[in-house]
C-alpha cells in the first residue's frame, strides 16, 4: 500500500493530487471511476507491478476527489479530462499505456481523441479499459431517471441516488448531464490509433456487458480485444481479476514496445 504523501499541480485552480513511480517507458497512466481514488485496489496492484517490473506509473485524483481540492459537485468530463491531460504532459514521458477503470475509460478516450488531434499520438502505447462507462450519463443514467430525479435536477441542479459503494449517496448534477453530451463518444468512429483491450465483467449491475460490446462497433479501425468475464462484477478487484488486468497489461506493453 501507498504509504508516501501526494504531490500537487494547480489545474484550473485546484489543487490536483498525484503520484509519480518513475521507470522505463512504455509507462502506465492510471484513471478512476466516478468517485474512486488513486488508492484504489486496482491502482495500488498496478503501483506494485511497475515497482517490480520497473515501468513508469503516474496516477492522480480528479478534482472533488480523493486527496485532491475542488468541489465534487463543480466536477464536469470536461474538467476531469483537462486535469488528466495536463497530469499526463506535466509528469510523463513517452508512450504510455492509459488504464481506465469506470468513467475513466470514458476520460482515456477522450484523451487518446485530444492527444491525436493536438499531434501527440505517439504518446499512446494502448489503453486498457475496465468495465468502461463512456457516454454513462447519456446512454446509462439519464434513460432511468425518474420523473422525481429530472425535477430535482432542473429546481436543484443536482439529484441524489444511494450508491452499492459508499454509505454517501452519488451526486450527479445537471452540469455533469450537459457537459457529458458535449463529450460523447459513442456517436461516431473512435480512432485511437494504438492496441486496445476491453475487459468486461458479464455480471457487472452498473455496466451492462452489451455496452462494452457496443463500445467495440465505435473502434472499428484499431487493434481491439474484447475479454468477457463470466462471474465479473463492476470492481474487477478479485484476486483473479487483478490477474487479468496485469496481464493484458502485459500484452499491450509487448505490443508496444
Amino acid at each position: 500500500m501507498s504509504d508516501g504523501k501526494p504531490s500537487f499541480i494547480d489545474v484550473g485552480g485546484a489543487a490536483i493530487a498525484y503520484r509519480r513511480r518513475q521507470g522505463a517507458a512504455p509507462g502506465v497512466v492510471w484513471l478512476g471511476g466516478y468517485r474512486s481514488d488513486m488508492l484504489g485496489t486496482k491502482a495500488e496492484a498496478l503501483d506494485a507491478w511497475a515497482a517490480e517490473t520497473g515501468h513508469a506509473f503516474l496516477r492522480h485524483d480528479y478534482s472533488g476527489h480523493g486527496e485532491s481540492g475542488g468541489a465534487f459537485a463543480e466536477g464536469t468530463i470536461s474538467r476531469w479530462l483537462a486535469e488528466s491531460l495536463a497530469v499526463l504532459r506535466a509528469f510523463s514521458d513517452g508512450p504510455q499505456v492509459l488504464v481506465g477503470s469506470s468513467m475513466g475509460a470514458w476520460i482515456a478516450l477522450r484523451m487518446a481523441q485530444e492527444l491525436n488531434r493536438s499531434g501527440e499520438g505517439a504518446r499512446l502505447a494502448g489503453l486498457l479499459l475496465l468495465a468502461p462507462a463512456p457516454d454513462f450519463t447519456a446512454a446509462l443514467v439519464e434513460p432511468k431517471l425518474s420523473e422525481a430525479n429530472r425535477r430535482d435536477l432542473e429546481t436543484k441542479g443536482y439529484m441524489e441516488e444511494p450508491s452499492d459503494y459508499s454509505d454517501e449517496p452519488y451526486i450527479y448534477t445537471r452540469a455533469l448531464f450537459e457537459d457529458g453530451r458535449a463529450n460523447l463518444v459513442l456517436d461516431g468512429i473512435i480512432d485511437t490509433h494504438c492496441p486496445v483491450h476491453i475487459l468486461q465483467g458479464k455480471a457487472d449491475p452498473d455496466v451492462p456487458y452489451t455496452h462494452a460490446m457496443r463500445l467495440t462497433e465505435h473502434l472499428p479501425a484499431d487493434d481491439v480485444t474484447l475479454s468477457l468475464i463470466g462471474d465479473g462484477d463492476h470492481r474487477l478487484s478479485r484476486p483473479q481479476d487483478i490477474a487479468l488486468i496485469l496481464r493484458s497489461l502485459e500484452g499491450l506493453i509487448a505490443r508496444g514496445v
